[in-house]
């Protein structure tokens, strides 16, 4: 087995925050960024209070990734002030809903965009999700993924 295989068995089999962030962080280092991607990507799903595939799940995940990557970008842990409070008195549904039909693009979206990473924007979620939302919500969320390029199925 290469470094590489055991270090995404390791992804797959672990549900360790530290270890998967140090594993992010080597790997990173040393230029494995299928690793590096694999353990961030496990790394945000971990909730265990929250079904696996759920809308929640999808929303916490996304938090904690829009988190992780501002903390790496700035040097210092970053939470989202805004998202946290409003998500926790108006639900998640009523949050992405906001989002998906707010006439301005987000300050989120424009970065998960920059970053390559609307597969995690709530737009995307809306879509995974629209059985969740009015149909004139999930039309606005494909509209908006659309204009900029990200394939919707």
């Amino acid at each position: 087995m290469t470094r590489e295989e055991t270090a995404l068995a390791y992804v797959n089999g672990t549900d360790d925050k530290k270890g998967l962030e140090r594993l992010i962080q080597n790997a990173k280092r040393l230029g494995y960024p299928k690793v590096e991607e694999a353990a961030f990507r496990r790394l945000i799903s971990l909730h265990p209070e929250c079904e696996p595939g759920s809308i929640d799940h999808d929303f916490w995940s996304m938090v904690q990734a829009f988190e992780y990557v501002l903390t790496e970008e700035r040097g210092k842990t970053t939470r989202l002030g805004r998202t946290r409070p409003k998500a926790l008195k108006d639900g998640v549904v009523a949050t992405l809903a906001g989002w998906a039909t707010s006439n301005q693009v987000t300050e989120g979206f424009q970065m998960l965009q920059d970053r390559e990473m609307l597969d995690l924007s709530g737009e995307a979620i809306v879509i995974r999700h629209p059985d969740e939302f009015a149909p004139e919500v999930v039309e606005a969320a494909k509209r908006r993924l659309e204009s900029v390029g990200y394939l919707v199925n």
